[in-house]
């Protein structure tokens, strides 16, 4: 194929323009592994000045570049009496049908899309410069009035131009859907490889949640009992141990239930339905008011809210959201967590408010990444999962989520849903 070309080129040369640095080093790398004889040059005036001294064999040229593009280029050379029977390769990503009429109407003889592998553009070039006596020697003007999408067109190119731009139009589409159908079986085993993970993480969740928690709850259960023991002769120091051991193991099973939420709430179906907001949060608030940390909690909860979402997962926001409220309010005097209902340009904002210990708003961007927590364990327990939690619940129901907080004046978190 190189002594082909060579020989073609009879000692000539092929001119290329292209502006990308990128770009050029290629085609140079290009010409050089192939040994062809070239010059390549950033723009068309350069290139046609450079003609003048001695035209090429074939021209190579971008279309879009700055001051002359690639279509007036390739006119010039086309409507010139020394260029004309110069082939031209134009280099485009044939994203519009109007490529092609604007490549016919500047009498180019092939195009190239981009990417292309370089065995590829050396079949062009070589059968461009092996037919190169045949298209002169039939060449004869021709004009052609083409109408297409409301425009009228006029075509200059000969039958043989004509066809031979079109069969590498279709080479190249050809090229593009063997590159797709690659792409699709690679994806058609992605897309499995997928699903077995996801088969082999539901089966590490069930046992996370059977295999891990049943021995974590024996071991809260009968540290519990140790404690509570009336009659237990253990030291003040023994019995320190055994609370270190029980909220241990309670901090362990809460970390797995707020993992196993994080793993099923981007996967899980959304199933919605009407639901009494209302009710539920006071359900919620209930539940957290029994524990002896939040006896003091102050609850407002707005009456008459209801919408259109899963309940389970709602469940979950509301846990989470209204759980972090009342542990950030707990070390105030007087903690009070509301939830309610604002209006922000006709769409449902709801929100939970606590008086808490806030935060720096120039960390917010960080506070729903799984793992991330503003305060140390020893100001405040948790996992750092929940909110990344309620980020995911809030995305599935088409939402969005944000906060607004002040170090020292509480925090607000504020969430929309689809409700449709």
């Amino acid at each position: 194929m190189i002594n082909t070309l060579q020989i073609c080129m009879g000692g000539g040369y092929i001119l290329a323009i292209e502006d990308s640095l990128v770009q050029a080093k290629r085609l140079e790398h290009f010409f050089k592994e192939y040994n062809i004889n070239y010059k390549i040059f950033v723009s068309a005036e350069e290139a046609l000045s450079a003609m003048k001294i001695e035209k090429p064999e074939l021209i190579i040229s971008d279309i879009i570049m700055p001051g002359m593009n690639g279509y007036d280029f390739c006119k010039i050379v086309k409507s010139s009496p020394e260029y004309a029977k110069i082939p031209v390769i134009l280099l485009t990503s044939l994203q519009d049908p109007h490529d092609i009429i604007r490549g016919l109407q500047a009498g180019s003889d092939n195009f190239i899309t981009k990417p292309y592998e370089d065995q590829y553009l050396v079949s062009r070039i070589q059968y461009l410069l092996i037919n190169k006596d045949i298209r002169n020697s039939g060449n004869s003007e021709m004009y052609m009035d083409l109408l297409f999408r409301g425009e009228k067109y006029q075509i200059n190119s000969d039958k043989r131009q004509i066809l031979d731009l079109l069969l590498s139009v279709y080479e190249a589409a050809i090229q593009r859907n063997e590159e797709l159908v690659a792409v699709k079986s690679r994806l058609e085993k992605a897309n499995s490889d997928l699903l077995q993970a996801n088969q082999d993480l539901d089966a590490f969740s069930h046992t996370v949640s059977h295999d891990l928690r049943s021995p974590l709850s024996v071991i809260h259960g009968f540290a519990h009992l140790l404690l509570d023991n009336e009659a237990s002769t253990l030291s003040e120091e023994e019995k320190s141990y055994i609370s270190i051991i029980k909220d241990s193991a309670l901090s362990m099973s809460q970390l797995i239930t707020d993992l196993l939420n994080f793993s099923q709430s981007g996967k899980s179906t959304v199933n919605k339905e009407s639901i009494d907001l209302t009710e539920l949060v006071q359900e919620v608030c209930y539940t957290l008011s029994n524990r002896e940390e939040y006896k003091r909690v102050t609850f407002n909860i707005e009456e008459g809210l209801t919408t259109r979402a899963d309940r389970s997962l709602l469940r979950i926001v509301l846990d989470n959201l209204i759980g972090n409220a009342c542990k950030y309010s707990s070390k105030n005097e007087t903690p009070i967590v509301t939830f309610g209902r604002k209006d922000y340009f006709g769409q449902n904002v709801y929100f939970v408010k606590d008086n808490g210990v806030g935060f720096n708003m120039s960390k917010a961007e960080k506070l729903f990444q799984p793992f991330q927590r503003f305060h140390s364990e020893m100001e405040f327990s948790g996992t750092g999962v929940g909110l990344s939690t309620v980020k995911r619940i809030i995305d599935r129901h088409e939402g969005q989520i944000w906060a607004e907080s002040e170090e020292g004046k509480g925090a607000t978190f504020n969430f929309t849903l689809n409700e449709q």
